[in-house]
């Protein structure tokens, strides 16, 4: 049997986040039951179930090597190497293998493109569940002005984070998506949900004084959560002092066959280094 799969997440208070982990832990252990692989997963802080008692539950089903892999866009802080050396202190047979975070792979700026592509498509009936943002509500027509993909400019969105490393980590995505993904489009420009400038507010201001008239504002976030809400609050509070702008707000990555597809990969990467 293959060493069991630990994705490790931040952690916060928020439970459609939490939600949406769960699931996709569970989507992982359906694919990799065909290698006779367990998947675990735990957070650092705030929610459960925590990284302490997910690894005390692989220890007392006799697994004592296990691969474990941060759930994060960006590089790992410090918290996650500190948090296994503490796990390794209460276990001492314990022995793990670090897996990359997921970082801008291919596969994940495809799903940023696909969620772009959804929040570009014209709107012409409301979306009853969560409609994609629109400054004024009442911009449902029948023949919807017609914007041209040079006209839009796209915001993506990353966390934010005290570590510059990480940060400037999000403005190399924004590159890298524009060149491979979004060329056609007027620009994408970097933004933060909280802790480091610019924020979002900042980042559409910069597309209109570029001369955009419709801005696509796509997270860079794994699940849809408090972080996403934040996003859209920022947004609704710059696009109300500006409603000439048609603002739009992409989903985030989600849990998804793509997703796991990376996560995967790091897995059996991580397993390679081993042999």
């Amino acid at each position: 049997m293959k060493p069991p799969l630990l994705l490790i997440g931040q952690g916060s208070n928020d439970d459609a986040d939490s939600a949406e982990f769960g699931r996709f832990v569970h989507r992982l252990r359906c694919r990799l039951d065909e290698h006779s692989a367990e998947v675990s997963g735990g957070y650092l802080e705030r929610a459960t179930p925590r990284l302490s008692d997910s690894v005390a539950s692989l220890v007392a089903r006799g697994h004592h090597r296990l691969v474990a892999l941060p759930l994060s866009l960006t590089r790992a802080g410090d918290d996650f190497p500190d948090a296994l050396a503490l796990e390794q202190e209460r276990h001492p047979t314990l022995m793990y293998d670090y897996g990359r975070p997921l970082g801008p792979d291919p596969r994940v700026l495809a799903v940023l493109a696909e969620r772009l592509k959804d929040a570009a498509a014209e709107i012409v009936e409301p979306v009853a569940e969560r409609p994609r943002l629109r400054v004024v509500d009442s911009a449902y027509v029948d023949e919807p002005i017609r914007v041209e993909p040079g006209e839009t400019a796209v915001v993506l969105v990353g966390e934010g984070s005290t570590d510059p490393v990480a940060n400037a980590e999000v403005h190399r995505v924004s590159r890298l998506f524009w060149e491979t993904h979004a060329y056609d489009f007027m620009t994408v420009e970097t933004a933060f949900v909280s802790v480091t400038p610019p924020g979002v507010p900042g980042g559409l201001e910069r597309c209109r004084r570029l001369g955009a008239k419709r801005v696509i504002v796509v997270p860079y976030l794994l699940f849809a959560g408090a972080m996403l809400e934040k996003v859209w609050a920022q947004a609704l509070a710059y696009g109300a002092g500006h409603p000439d702008l048609d603002i739009r707000c992409a989903e985030v990555i989600g849990d998804c066959e793509p997703l796991a597809d990376v996560v995967i990969d790091r897995y059996e990467e991580a397993l390679q280094l081993v042999h």
